[in-house]
């Protein structure tokens, strides 16, 4: 073999072993942070909530981390698992909907885009709904309506607070008017429990858009966001198109609703379950210390001591 052969012999076999160390790097050791391009150890960037450590970049994340993130250990009670997608328009777009909807299960293991329950944050009640932006874009079909519908009327009848974290496409264009008649359905459930006097909370990740925003995601008592996550209905360049005019820098950010109005905080997701586990303290009707929990999660009042005042008089 000359030296000319050997050199290039060599060329072709180095893309493979590079090619090799980029799959041993994909395969969860490191992590590659989308917005800076900084090499994060797995382990570590799962310790800071999937935060980059380098920039802040709020990483995606799915369901099951999310709870595990802000929901006391043990503590977690799923709700409505058995509830299924079905295809009652009998949808088809490159692949059929029921095919698409098996193939999905299939590889996030969830039946859809969103997962509820109850359980206890930092000991306080309350009711989570959480949605996965994996399970078809997070989008809303009938499914993900009535769960979230059901765990908002079991809220409001075992009075606890309600928190949604939502990342969405918005509404599913396979379910048709179903899809849609969900935003009513979640919004009336939503003011009965408001008409309760019960605190509800959304959290708004990256994305939050169509259907979704335009429903349960803007009705919230207190709504926060993530930093730098993409609010709103229509896309930018549909808005750009149909007014004929360029957006201002940063539309449709997180920062840009909270500066106009619409979100009333921006809370780095490692400081969520302290500020959400403050807010609901806030607004129980009495301290959890001077209250403690009944079987239906209702805080008991507190004995009230009689007291005599300067005259002699009995009051409580």
């Amino acid at each position: 073999m000359s030296l000319f052969d050997w050199f290039a012999n060599r060329q072709k076999t180095e893309p493979k072993v590079q090619q090799q160390q980029e799959r041993e790097i994909a395969d969860g050791l490191w992590t590659k942070c989308p917005n800076c391009g900084v090499l994060a150890y797995t382990k570590d960037l799962l310790a800071n909530q999937l935060v980059c450590l380098d920039c802040g970049y709020h990483n995606r994340v799915e369901s099951e981390e999310r709870i595990r993130q802000l929901v006391d250990a043990n503590t977690w009670n799923c709700l409505d698992e058995q509830i299924r997608p079905t295809d009652p328009l009998k949808f088809r777009d490159r692949k059929s909907y029921s095919d698409r909807l098996r193939e999905t299960q299939e590889k996030t293991g969830l039946t859809d885009a969103v997962q509820t329950g109850t359980g206890t944050i930092d000991g306080l009640p309350l009711a989570l709904g959480v949605m996965d932006f994996r399970f078809m874009g997070g989008s809303m079909g009938s499914v993900v309506g009535e769960k979230l519908c059901r765990l908002t009327e079991q809220a409001t009848d075992e009075r606890l607070p309600l928190v949604i974290i939502c990342a969405s496409g918005g509404a599913r264009m396979q379910e048709g008017m179903l899809s849609l008649m969900q935003m009513a359905k979640i919004s009336g459930a939503l003011n009965r429990h408001r008409e309760a006097k019960l605190l509800y909370i959304p959290v708004l990740t990256n994305p939050t858009t169509g259907g979704v925003t335009a429903s349960f995601a803007m009705l919230g008592d207190i709504i926060i966001a993530e930093p730098k996550a993409t609010i709103g209905f229509a896309g930018k360049r549909v808005i750009e198109q149909t007014l004929r005019e360029k957006l201002p820098e940063g539309f449709q950010t997180s920062e840009y609703l909270l500066k106009h109005g619409f979100v009333d905080a921006i809370v780095p997701r490692t400081h969520l379950k302290k500020t959400l586990a403050q807010l609901i303290s806030l607004h129980q009707p009495f301290f959890p210390l001077l209250s403690p929990l009944n079987s239906h999660h209702h805080y008991s009042q507190p004995e009230l001591i009689p007291l005599k005042t300067a005259q002699g008089q009995t009051t409580v």
